[in-house]
């Protein structure tokens, strides 16, 4: 499978990601918790960064993403809303296997989940059409999903490949049987 990357943000396109929606059934609804995750994936409760680790990743374990795009701490008892800025996790380190078309990627974030970059999780490079810089995500779980950081794009970007698909030429990476690029090349033609 192929995956061309986004030109432009689409809210309404994150549905097509396996998003799964939040059923209030038999849970407290406790509306928007003052828990917001900044750009740099960040969690602040009150205004202020947690500093536990643990805790954060306590909290990343019961995120979800509604079908609507919203975040949401869900617990068996209890739900509510968080702010999310971006992405609310980064992918901070690069694992690979393999070469070329035979290579594996697999991404550690900073809530220390693996995700190996494949068709259930795949790499979304969207372009802001303004300045022309690329921001790489990749799908962690169940429409979630976490910016790759600088320095580990770099490194996704230096394993890349040139790969024709329809008639276009993109540049990419493979991954897991799977080709997922990060932008259209263009040769003067």
């Amino acid at each position: 499978m192929n995956h061309t990357p986004s030109e432009l943000p689409d809210p309404a396109s994150t549905s097509k990601t396996g998003l799964l929606p939040v059923p209030a059934e038999g849970r407290t609804l406790c509306g928007d918790l003052d828990i917001r995750i900044d750009r740099n994936a960040v969690w602040h409760y009150r205004g202020s960064p947690i500093p536990r680790k643990e805790m954060v990743c306590l909290f990343a374990s019961a995120l979800c993403r509604a079908a609507d795009g919203g975040y949401w701490l869900v617990t068996p008892a209890e739900m509510g809303r968080v702010e999310v800025e971006d992405a609310p996790f980064l992918a901070v380190e690069l694992f690979t296997a393999g070469a070329g078309r035979e290579q594996v990627l697999s991404f550690r974030t900073n809530v220390d989940e693996i995700v190996t970059l494949d068709n259930d999780h795949p790499l979304d490079v969207i372009t802001d059409p303004a300045t022309a810089e690329p921001s790489p995500y990749v799908v962690v779980r169940n429409g979630i999903p976490a910016r790759l950081t600088r320095s580990v794009y770099y490194e996704v970007v230096a394993r890349g490949l040139e790969e024709k698909i329809d008639d276009d030429q993109f540049y990419g990476v493979w991954s897991a049987g799977s080709f997922f690029a990060i932008g259209r090349l263009d040769h003067g033609e």
